[in-house]
């Protein structure tokens, strides 16, 4: 591994940064994203059973905002439940729109690396070449610098590519999951809103017995 970086040269070190960054992203994506972790099961069932049973209540609503971002939305929806309908979707927006950005942590990152990997690839492929064309000389051509510069630039094109496609991969599927997770928070809050309005009772699953 290491002859290789040596082969291809010092544009190599901001591509294996980049790589290194974005590995580390997307592990942490992967443990953050996790739909147990956003969208805890069964966590609306109980909301709305503890709601009928106790009201809201400051405990309720700090648990909620510990708990997960799902609890978050559904806390900012609680805490204006005797106001209008419109208000508590209003809350609820506001609180789903912090949320979504809270989700998409670090995605631009990732796709900023998928996108200027194979520029930064390319930017090695040139240097490659400025190094080729200065083997050339009055005397002829110097092997070791010519074989030198054609790995500088294969290596830093193919590194580039390395880097972005799997990154560019995992930035559209990260995207994606966030999108689908916040089409179901905006659901379950949704189911809240016209609960706690008297517009419908839809429990997906039976709320937890009374002790």
């Amino acid at each position: 591994m290491f002859e290789i970086i040596k082969a291809a040269g010092w544009p190599i070190w901001p591509l294996l940064i980049a790589s290194i960054i974005a590995v580390a992203l997307i592990i942490e994506r992967f443990v953050m994203l996790r739909k147990k972790k956003i969208i805890p099961r069964g966590l609306l069932e109980k909301v709305l059973a503890a709601h009928q049973r106790q009201g809201v209540t400051r405990e309720m609503l700090a648990s909620l905002d510990r708990d997960s971002p799902l609890g978050r939305v559904l806390a900012a929806g609680l805490r204006n439940v005797r106001s209008s309908r419109y208000v508590m979707k209003e809350a609820i927006e506001e609180a789903g729109r912090e949320v979504t950005h809270d989700l998409e942590r670090y995605l631009i990152t990732l796709g900023t690396i998928a996108t200027i990997s194979p520029l930064m690839g390319l930017f090695g492929t040139v240097v490659g070449m400025i190094e080729i064309f200065g083997s050339q000389g009055p005397m002829g051509s110097n092997p070791q610098q010519l074989a030198h510069g054609i790995s500088v630039a294969l290596y830093n094109t193919g590194f580039g590519l390395v880097i972005a496609i799997p990154a560019m991969i995992f930035f559209r599927y990260f995207r994606g999951k966030v999108e689908h997770l916040v089409v179901e928070m905006e659901h379950q809050a949704s189911k809240l809103v016209d609960v706690v309005h008297g517009e419908r009772f839809d429990y997906s699953e039976p709320p937890p017995e009374r002790s």
